[in-house]
């Protein structure tokens, strides 16, 4: 099996209280929720930053995790975290085509439990080849070696692609960017997901800002926020974020969505 090095920054302390919030909420939707897919309404909205750090950190738990980097037309993981390896990698790509077998395209990583299936290859049309038979069995077979398939895709207002992967997944995570992201375009992300026949299990709300930088404003807002939880942190942007994490039913968040 190749090796790949991934380099993380340390994160600040909220962050990282957010992110634990995350995939806490995220062990508590069952024992049968393991692939689940990470995806936004639209580009630049954190979703690779989450899926990437939530897998790091369900890891880092103990739980055996692979992280499937499914964005083939603009992947940014590689050279975000300068992810390198002594040797020829074989990505995803290369299996869908069938150029590469299972075996050759889960790479280990320098963290405990945490496997990667990467993109280093950028693919103008991969529709076709996620459609293709190859991509479901890979999932399948993944999530019986693996306790999480943390699956990094498209957004699902640029392209088709996230939704067809998502008819394959046991639930979703939405990454919404707040104050920049339409409610009418996350409305219809969620219905695409409803579609696919995936559970949406919940939101993350990114680049929150709020007022104020000091210990007692930053940490003492915790606490409920109807049925999600409300966390700070700050992912090194200069702005506030607050993840409203996994674990809720898709009835309360459509519910929510109305109303907004």
């Amino acid at each position: 099996m190749n090796k790949i090095n991934v380099e993380f920054q340390d994160m600040p302390y909220a962050i990282e209280e957010a992110m634990n919030r995350l995939r806490v909420n995220i062990k508590f939707c069952g024992k049968n929720t393991k692939k689940i897919l990470i995806t936004s309404s639209m580009p630049n909205e954190g979703k690779s930053t989450v899926a990437i750090n939530l897998w790091k950190m369900l890891a880092e738990a103990g739980f055996s995790s692979v992280l499937i980097d499914v964005d083939l037309r603009k992947s940014v993981l590689k050279n975000r975290h300068h992810m390198n390896s002594d040797s020829d990698i074989k990505d995803l790509g290369y299996y869908l085509s069938g150029q590469a077998e299972y075996d050759e395209v889960i790479c280990e990583t320098n963290i405990k439990n945490a496997y990667i299936v990467p993109c280093t290859n950028i693919l103008e049309n991969p529709s076709a080849l996620l459609e293709d038979a190859r991509f479901k069995e890979l999932l399948d077979k993944l999530s019986e070696e693996y306790r999480y398939v943390i699956i990094d895709s498209p957004p699902l207002g640029s392209v088709s692609d996230a939704a067809l992967v998502a008819s394959m997944c046991d639930g979703a995570i939405l990454v919404v960017r707040s104050g920049e992201t339409p409610k009418s375009l996350i409305r219809s992300s969620m219905q695409q997901i409803d579609k696919s026949g995936c559970k949406l299990l919940g939101v993350v709300l990114n680049r929150v800002a709020t007022a104020g930088h000091a210990y007692g404003k930053r940490y003492g807002r915790y606490g409920k926020y109807g049925k999600y939880g409300k966390y700070y942190s700050d992912y090194g942007y200069g702005y506030e974020y607050k993840a409203e994490a996994a674990a809720a039913d898709n009835k309360a968040i459509k519910k929510a969505g109305k109303k907004g």
